[in-house]
């Protein structure tokens, strides 16, 4: 069966809301919401695809786009593969050039609508941003609640807790801390024994890659309506993050790093050969700045992960 290569948009408008679309009734998984896009046609780029799709759909002129992610998923009756690129800036006003309804919905809301299976990663996508911050090991909690605050002014909304060095009574009482500094700013990732996650409903998790070969093989460890992450270094580790149902995954390292210099680096064309057909959101990690995050982009990457090049000075 010849897979179906579609070119698919998450357009945002001036207020960071998604324009979904509703699929017509008498279409493969017609009434179910949608990206806007469509087929790319034999010979065609991407980018042509996509912009022409857009102008004839919703009646606008694509200004800025970039790479989000890449999806391939097959139906019992079909196979696809959408090539999804977040539109930043265009002109024209979207309307359902095809009489198909529209809705502008803010990232989060866009759980509150049924979509094709094969669309879940790109809403996962949809609603993370480009950075996650993790934070750095050895500091006092109070320095680590005030350096933490100003990275949220800083504009940080993903948040990993990382303090190994702490006892695990002292990471619980700063977990509680930091939650509350995160409420209604940033979303918050926990690390540490699974049986802890019950007792943080509005965390997420993220599973350390010893926690994600323990788990190989069985049921996702957190309910699906909290985020849940893993730590991988290689293809067989983010094989096992799929096969879990992980949410997004962090790749590591990218670059030789002084905190893990006996850690072979994978470089960029590894890394990029590692995410093609890799359809879960990754955050590159390893020696990496803020500046890196066009080339992780371009490598297939949600964004960029780091602790020194996000943690406020």
């Amino acid at each position: 069966m010849k897979r179906i290569h579609v070119a698919a948009a998450v357009i945002r408008d001036a207020d960071e809301r998604v324009l979904i679309a509703k699929r017509p009734l008498d279409k493969h998984q017609g009434g179910l919401w949608e990206f806007p896009g469509g087929k790319v046609e034999a010979d065609e780029r991407v980018e042509a695809a996509l912009a022409r799709e857009l102008l004839e759909e919703l009646g606008i002129v694509v200004t800025a786009a970039q790479p989000l992610i890449q999806v391939r998923h097959d139906y019992p009756d079909k196979q696809v593969l959408l090539d999804v690129w977040e539109v930043h800036a265009f002109t024209g006003e979207p309307h359902g050039a095809e009489g198909q309804p529209l809705m502008w919905v803010t990232a989060e809301q866009l759980t509150d609508y049924s979509f094709p299976a094969a669309n879940q990663p790109i809403v996962a996508a949809a609603r993370l941003p480009q950075h996650y911050l993790i934070t750095p090991d050895g500091i006092a909690p109070q320095r680590l609640l005030d350096g933490l605050a100003r990275a949220l002014d800083d504009g940080i909304r993903l948040i990993q807790l990382r303090v190994p060095s702490l006892p695990p009574a002292d990471y619980r009482a700063l977990a509680e801390r930091v939650l509350a500094l995160c409420e209604g700013r940033a979303q918050l990732m926990l690390k540490g024994p699974l049986e802890w996650a019950c007792d943080y409903p509005v965390a997420g998790w993220h599973l350390t890659a010893k926690q994600l070969r323990e788990q190989a093989g069985g049921e996702r460890p957190i309910a699906a309506g909290s985020w849940l992450a893993a730590s991988c270094h290689s293809g067989e580790e983010l094989a096992l993050a799929a096969a879990l149902g992980v949410d997004f995954v962090t790749l590591s390292p990218v670059q030789a790093t002084a905190s893990h210099p006996r850690s072979p680096a994978l470089g960029w064309p590894r890394v990029a050969d590692l995410l093609l057909g890799f359809d879960r959101p990754v955050y590159l990690l390893g020696g990496l700045q803020a500046s890196d995050l066009s080339t992780a982009r371009r490598a297939g990457a949600q964004g960029v992960a780091a602790i020194r090049a996000f943690w406020p000075n």
